[in-house]
């Protein structure tokens, strides 16, 4: 008959779906992980590592020491008509040498080759020194120029010696040691730049550098 209970009879079981991975905290809540949430949390840690990997070699990664030409000096300038044109000077040059790194600095030689319009004038050099991490130093180097010939380009420097203002081509060059720890690594730096000089006041009324 219709209606009439059947105990013989089975239930129909529902459908059941498993579960996604979850775990039981201690009260025996269930805390469910959904794999979305798994790989963001992936995703956060990877870009945290690799910035702060990137900081790390950006901080610690050794650079170049900054070579800036403070003051250049002319002193002492006398101008030979016979045999042929040429000119004495002593030149006094003031560099300041930075290191941004965080290791000590140690350079052993330090040139600095003096041109004008293109053509060697001569060279003022520099014994060794030291660079503490992070910091600067000052050196002065001076040179006696004697019986300086530019060729054609002599009347134009005393034209300009005699206007009190001369633009100078340098190249500085420096030799030395990085100290990280208790190892020493070699570096170099190469510098060039464009200076005018007023002579009446021995000023640097302008300075443009570049690395080579």
């Amino acid at each position: 008959m219709a209606g009439d209970y059947d105990p013989e009879a089975t239930p129909s079981s529902p459908e059941y779906k498993p579960l996604l991975s979850s775990s039981r905290d201690l009260n025996g809540a269930v805390l469910i992980s959904h794999p979305s949430s798994i790989r963001r949390r992936r995703f956060i840690i990877s870009i945290f590592l690799i910035s702060f990997a990137s900081i790390l070699i950006y901080i610690f990664w050794p650079s170049d020491p900054r070579i800036k030409i403070e003051r250049v000096k002319v002193s002492h300038v006398h101008v030979h008509r016979r045999p042929v044109p040429s000119i004495d000077m002593t030149m006094l040059v003031k560099l300041k040498v930075s290191n941004a790194d965080v290791y000590s600095f140690d350079f052993t030689a330090l040139d600095v080759a003096i041109g004008y319009r293109g053509k060697t004038l001569g060279h003022v050099s520099s014994d060794g020194g030291h660079v503490r991490a992070m910091g600067s130093s000052y050196l002065e180097a001076e040179t006696q120029l004697d019986g300086v010939t530019v060729f054609a380009d002599v009347i134009n420097l005393i034209h300009d010696l005699a206007k009190g203002s001369i633009e100078f081509d340098t190249v500085t060059e420096t030799n030395g040691k990085l100290g990280v720890f208790f190892f020493r690594f070699p570096l170099k730096a190469k510098v060039a730049c464009g200076i005018l000089i007023n002579t009446v006041n021995q000023t640097i009324s302008r300075q443009s550098c570049r690395p080579i």
